[in-house]
């Protein structure tokens, strides 16, 4: 029995699919012009910033570093430690809420100008796809009749750009002079830093060399998101259908006076990188990468038409003609951004250079020893942040009829580390007043570190 093929669907699901179901791969042609200018250089100094930051350094620490096995998380000069939840709470929500304004404002300018997916891609592996396949016409060639051998060169050189994308992004998790370190010896000798770098390097050849625009209209939730973070004022990449409709072709000694400025020659088509058509309106795959604009001005310039039909513009603009600037989010999400790094910069001003804890000891509030003396155990966990080796000494204040008995005091500690000291406060029953004692500990390092902390001490009845 034949089999029968998959019924068609009758429109489109996604620009990268058939109607059939199929994959339909998006080879697009390249358009010259302003925008892909300035793309490029936006895009090669981001290019340029990705590779040199594990190399940069600042206070003597590097600009970024992310070690998580050791669960601490360097940002421009200053270390974070797993107890910062707050101050790294406070850096995610700025730069979501930075987000959400720079959509509010600008549209999807994240996604077209500097997604790595989006520059790696059209920077780096289109280019590289395009000198050894060819022009837009022998891919397509290419894709009906199967690989050849330029197809085959392409994915091992796109290999080798994945493995160096793959090691430097790896840098900024376990630094340089460790990567440097692991790339010279064998790998038997860091096994688990080796998979992981061999698996980032083969999602990265599968991400670029196969899911690729997928990657944009699938897996990515930022396009889902439009609905909300965009509002009719917001710039988007759109199409003047006022001024292009009704579209239609231009023949020789036709009267062109009834059709709009749109010829329907498709150039905004091909050029597209997720394979939309932009005059169908904002669409989800639409990524503001400009290409469709440059395409349509060079054509614009060609029939003597002002450039423009496709441009950045809001849907507010294109429906009424005016654009409105100052609305809610507007100005909500600016007093937010004030709010939060107001806050994130209070609070890394007024860090100390040690995080120092008093706790209660493991066991009972209390102990009567033989002697009839009364005895707290008590833990001050110490987090040296002052970026030099410290001694803490640790006192009471006001004290006199207490004795505090210490194994090791002043405590020492290497820089970034942690240690929790055990002391024993004694005491005599009368100095308890209804079971409680106020008392206030001191913490110095001799430096720049003087700490007070109260406390409260339990005894007997």
């Amino acid at each position: 029995m034949a089999q029968s093929l998959p019924p068609e669907a009758e429109e489109r699901v996604l620009s990268t699919m058939n109607r059939d179901g199929t994959r339909r791969w998006i080879r697009p042609r390249l358009s010259k012009g302003v925008f892909l200018k300035r793309r490029r250089i936006v895009g090669w100094g981001l290019i340029l910033m990705f590779t040199l930051t594990p190399y940069l350094r600042m206070n003597g620490k590097p600009l970024i570093l992310l070690d998580i096995p050791h669960r601490e998380f360097t940002l421009f000069g200053t270390t974070f430690l797993p107890t910062d939840t707050m101050f790294l709470m406070l850096l995610l929500v700025g730069i979501f809420v930075s987000i959400f304004l720079m959509t509010a404002l600008f549209g999807r300018v994240w996604c077209g100008w500097a997604c790595p997916q989006t520059v790696y891609m059209e920077l780096i592996f289109r280019p590289i796809e395009q000198l050894l396949e060819g022009t837009r016409a022998q891919q397509l060639k290419l894709d009906r009749e199967g690989p050849n051998v330029r197809r085959l060169l392409k994915f091992f050189v796109y290999l080798f750009v994945s493995m160096f994308l793959a090691h430097t992004f790896l840098a900024y998790f376990v630094g340089v002079e460790t990567l440097f370190r692991w790339v010279r010896q064998s790998p038997f000798e860091h096994p688990a830093a080796f998979v992981v770098m061999t698996v980032t390097t083969l999602l990265m050849l599968l991400d670029f060399g196969y899911f690729r625009e997928q990657v944009c209209l699938v897996a990515c939730p930022y396009g889902r998101f439009q609905s909300v973070m965009l509002d009719r004022n917001s710039a988007i990449v759109g199409y003047d259908y006022n001024r292009g409709e009704p579209r239609g072709k231009r023949r020789k000694g036709q009267s062109a006076d009834k059709l709009g400025d749109c010829i329907d020659c498709g150039a905004c088509v091909t050029t597209c990188p997720t394979g939309i058509d932009i005059r169908e309106g904002l669409q989800m795959e639409c990524i503001g990468c400009t290409q469709c604009i440059d395409a349509c001005d060079a054509i614009m310039e060609r029939i003597d038409k002002p450039r423009g039909l496709i441009r950045y513009t809001s849907q507010a603009i294109l429906e009424t003609g005016k654009r409105k600037l100052v609305r809610p989010r507007v100005i909500a999400y600016p007093l937010l951004l004030v709010l939060v790094f107001g806050a994130l910069g209070f609070s890394l001003a007024d860090k100390d250079s040690a995080d120092i804890t008093v706790l209660r000891g493991l066991g009972n509030p209390f102990v009567e020893l033989p002697s009839g003396e009364i005895s707290n155990q008590i833990r001050v966990k110490i987090v040296n942040r002052s970026g030099a080796e410290r001694d803490y000494l640790i006192e009471l204040l006001d004290a006199d009829d207490l004795r505090l008995v210490a194994p090791q005091n002043p405590l020492p500690l290497a820089d970034r580390q942690t240690e929790t000291a055990t002391l024993f406060i004694i005491t005599t029953r009368a100095a308890f007043q209804d079971g409680v004692r106020e008392v206030v500990f001191r913490v110095s390092d001799g430096a720049e570190l003087s700490k007070e902390i109260p406390y409260r001490l339990l005894g007997p009845q």
